[in-house]
């Protein structure tokens, strides 16, 4: 047989069968994933025959009963429907949501101030906006505006003073508090992350040896006691008359513990980097930090993008631990409300919860899903 008559043999016992017309698509993928084998088709009935059990009650409350509009708790206590529930209670109650949802975004913030909150959301998801599409022009003039006009024009803005009221951050408060400490403490990290990483790794022992503590240190205790000690045990230190506010202790707090954990990410990048893109780097006769940047630094980010995330979406929702320091982000904002008596009722606090649980759920969910969109697009022969 000639070579290229094996080869043709070869190709074609190799070459997989086409899958026949009736397996291909849903078909095919509920075949190999869910009915591939005798245990999965029993889990698969387990699971279905859940599902069909619990998603009709849960639809029935969260919905179908639920009582979306109303003055006071009377109406989420009794009324189903412009009925009388039979057990007493009705289903979900939206309309504490409803009534109270200005202060679960703004918190105390004074009324007639919040065009101003509302315009630094508005300016943020107008500069993020093109920063998170890849082909989109003008990166650096972006990355400016965002990460150094935006913070400068919204704590003028947001603060007050120069011709604006001025409002203490005491009231401030719900969802724009969750977005300021997560924006600052991801913003913050991630550089400070990745000079904690190269000074771990750096030749020099000084400067090894304090990033080494300050990483282990960090990651040693919690983030309550970095709150703590940064809202109890820093006045302490200070000289007398002097203040730090609340929430710039908090934006601290959270920017150091935060760092702490991105520096041993982008150290778990660095180390799966190939030697051979050091000793590349170093023949073309670049200096440390060209190497970094150009070559090193954009390989070990790509490979620890999943990491990454992590990192920032654990972020988001520790935010909610700065109730420790008598401050209401979203989910104290809410729990806050529930001791309101007009409101009071055996169904409010739970509907309270499933919100903020679902607004966090939201964050964390979309910036899951772009990083798997980030993933597939700088993937470049990584993955197998």
């Amino acid at each position: 047989m000639s070579v290229s008559n094996q080869s043709f043999v070869r190709t074609t016992i190799l070459a997989p069968e086409p899958a026949p017309p009736g397996e291909r698509g849903v078909l095919a993928w509920v075949r190999k994933n869910l009915l591939a084998t005798p245990r999965d088709v029993v889990m698969t009935v387990l699971a279905l025959a859940v599902l069909a059990w619990v998603l009709p009650h849960m639809i029935n409350w969260l919905f179908i009963q639920a009582v979306w509009s109303g003055p006071d708790r009377t109406f989420c206590a009794t009324t189903v429907q412009g009925g009388i529930q039979p057990d007493g209670w009705s289903g979900a109650c939206w309309a504490f949501v409803n009534a109270k949802f200005d202060q679960f975004v703004y918190g105390r913030y004074p009324l007639a101030e919040r065009w101003r909150p509302t315009i630094v959301g508005i300016l943020f998801i107008a500069l993020m906006t093109p920063m998170l599409i890849p082909r989109a022009p003008r990166k650096g003039l972006n990355a400016i505006l965002l990460f150094i006009a935006l913070p400068i024009l919204s704590f003028w803005l947001l603060c007050g003073g120069f011709g604006l009221e001025p409002v203490e951050t005491s009231l401030w408060g719900g969802l724009m508090v969750t977005l300021v400490l997560s924006f600052v403490g991801i913003a913050v990290s991630l550089p400070f992350g990745v000079i904690l990483a190269l000074g771990r790794r750096s030749n020099m022992p000084i400067i090894r040896t304090v990033c080494i503590a300050f990483i282990e240190i960090i990651r040693g205790i919690p983030l309550i006691a970095v709150l703590f000690m940064a809202s109890v045990m820093l006045p302490l230190f200070l000289p007398t008359g002097w203040n730090v506010d609340k929430l710039l202790r908090a934006l601290i707090g959270v920017a150091i513990f935060t760092s702490a954990y991105m520096a041993e990410v982008i150290r778990g990048g660095l180390q799966a980097i190939p030697k051979g893109q050091f000793e590349g780097a170093d023949s073309l006769g670049l200096s440390y930090w060209q190497k970094m940047r150009l070559v090193i630094l954009p390989q070990a980010i790509k490979l620890v993008i999943p990491s990454i995330v992590n990192t920032f979406i654990g972020t988001f929702k520790d935010t909610s631990l700065v109730s420790i320091i008598g401050m209401f982000d979203l989910l104290g904002i809410v729990r806050l409300n529930f001791s309101d008596a007009y409101w009071a009722s055996a169904v409010t606090p739970l509907t309270g919860l499933i919100f903020a649980g679902f607004t966090f759920w939201l964050f964390c969910f979309g910036m899951s899903r772009y990083s798997s969109f980030v993933e597939r697009h700088l993937d470049t022969g990584h993955k197998r």
